[in-house]
C-alpha cells in the first residue's frame, strides 16, 4: 500500500521568534504567534509598528532574518509556488489592468489560478460590482477600485486571505456590506489575517487581535478579553451647558472631567452614583454612557499614537 500522506496541520500560520531588521530599524523583533485554521485574526498597531513587514513575511514576499515561519506546515520562503493557489492577498496599493473592464480584469486574475467564469461572477457579486462589470478600471471610483482589489484576492476561493486596510476607501454602507462578505468567508471556513486602523471594525469582526508596537506584540487576545483586562473606566457624556467642569469634578467618584466639543465628559470607575449625582444637577436627558472599547485599550498600549 502507498504511504499515508502526512496530515495537514491544524494551524494555518505558525511564527516562532521571527525577526527582521532594516539597517538600524528592528521592524519585527522576535514575534511568535499561531493562527488556527478558520480564525479571523486582526493585526493592529500604529504606522511603522512592523505590521506590513510581518504580513509580507507570512505571504512569502519577504525573508525573515531569523526565526521560523510555517503556512499550512510549509515555509513560504523562498517563494513557495505550491502555497500560492491557497493564498489570497489584497494590499493597500493594488495593481490593476486599468484599460480593461472590471470583469475583464477579474477574468485575467482568475485565469492565473484556473478559476472560471462562475468564480468571477461570484467575486463581483460579493463586493457589489456586478452592475459595474463593464466599466473600465480607470473609470471606477477609488472605493470601487478597492472593492475590485478585494474581489481579485477572493476570486480563486483561497483558504487563507490577507487583507490590508480593505475598507480604507469605502463609504459607510459599502464598509458594512463588506463586513458581511468577510463574515460569510469565515463561516465557510476561510482563515483571514486582517490589518486595519478601524478599531470598531476589529472589535466587531476579529476572533483575536494582536496589537503590535515597535516590532513586538504588546497584547494578544480576543477583543472582549483585552477590553475587560485593559480598563474599567466608564465615561459619562453630558451636553454642554448642563453642567460646569467645576461641578462635574466635585462629584464623588469622578476621576476626571473635560470639555470635548459641545459636551462635558466625566470619567469614573463607578458609574451608578455618578449618574445619580448628574441626574440631580442636570437631569439625564441626552446623557450618554460610554463603556471601554478596544480603541481605549489600543490607545493605552500604543501611547496614543496612530
Amino acid at each position: 500500500m502507498p504511504p499515508t500522506p502526512p496530515a495537514e496541520p491544524t494551524a494555518a500560520i505558525v511564527l516562532d521568534s521571527v525577526r527582521k531588521r532594516y539597517g538600524t530599524v528592528q521592524a519585527v523583533d522576535g514575534i511568535s504567534l499561531t493562527v488556527p485554521r478558520g480564525e479571523f485574526f486582526g493585526l493592529l498597531g500604529p504606522n511603522g509598528a512592523g505590521k506590513t513587514t510581518l504580513v509580507e513575511i507570512m505571504e512569502g514576499q519577504r525573508q525573515a532574518d531569523s526565526g521560523t515561519v510555517a503556512v499550512f506546515g510549509q515555509s513560504p520562503w523562498p517563494r513557495n509556488v505550491r502555497l500560492l493557489p491557497r493564498l489570497g492577498v489584497q494590499t493597500q496599493a493594488s495593481a490593476f489592468f486599468v484599460r480593461l473592464g472590471a470583469r475583464e480584469h477579474l477574468e485575467t486574475v482568475a485565469a492565473l489560478y484556473g478559476a472560471g467564469r462562475e468564480a468571477v461572477d461570484r467575486a463581483l457579486a460579493s463586493v457589489g460590482l456586478t452592475d459595474h462589470a463593464a466599466v473600465r478600471v480607470e473609470d471606477l471610483s477609488g472605493g470601487q477600485r478597492q472593492r475590485l482589489a478585494i474581489a481579485s484576492a477572493l476570486v480563486h476561493e483561497p483558504e487563507l486571505i490577507f487583507l490590508d486596510e480593505p475598507t480604507a476607501a469605502l463609504d459607510p454602507q459599502a464598509r458594512r456590506a463588506l463586513w458581511q462578505v468577510l463574515r460569510d468567508l469565515k463561516g465557510a471556513g476561510r482563515t483571514i489575517v486582517y490589518t486595519t486602523h478601524h478599531l470598531d471594525e476589529a472589535e466587531a469582526l476579529c476572533d483575536r487581535v494582536a496589537i503590535v508596537v515597535d516590532g513586538r506584540i504588546r497584547a494578544l487576545d480576543t477583543p472582549a478579553r483585552l477590553v475587560a483586562d485593559g480598563t474599567t473606566t466608564t465615561r459619562l457624556v453630558v451636553p454642554a451647558g448642563r453642567i460646569t467642569l467645576d461641578a462635574a469634578r466635585a462629584i464623588p467618584g469622578v476621576l476626571a472631567a473635560t470639555e470635548q466639543a459641545d459636551t462635558v465628559v466625566l470619567e469614573t470607575l463607578d458609574s451608578g452614583p455618578v449618574l445619580a449625582a448628574v441626574d440631580e444637577i442636570a437631569g439625564l436627558r441626552g446623557v450618554r454612557t460610554l463603556t471601554a472599547s478596544l480603541e481605549d485599550v489600543y490607545l493605552q498600549l500604543t501611547g496614543n499614537t496612530s
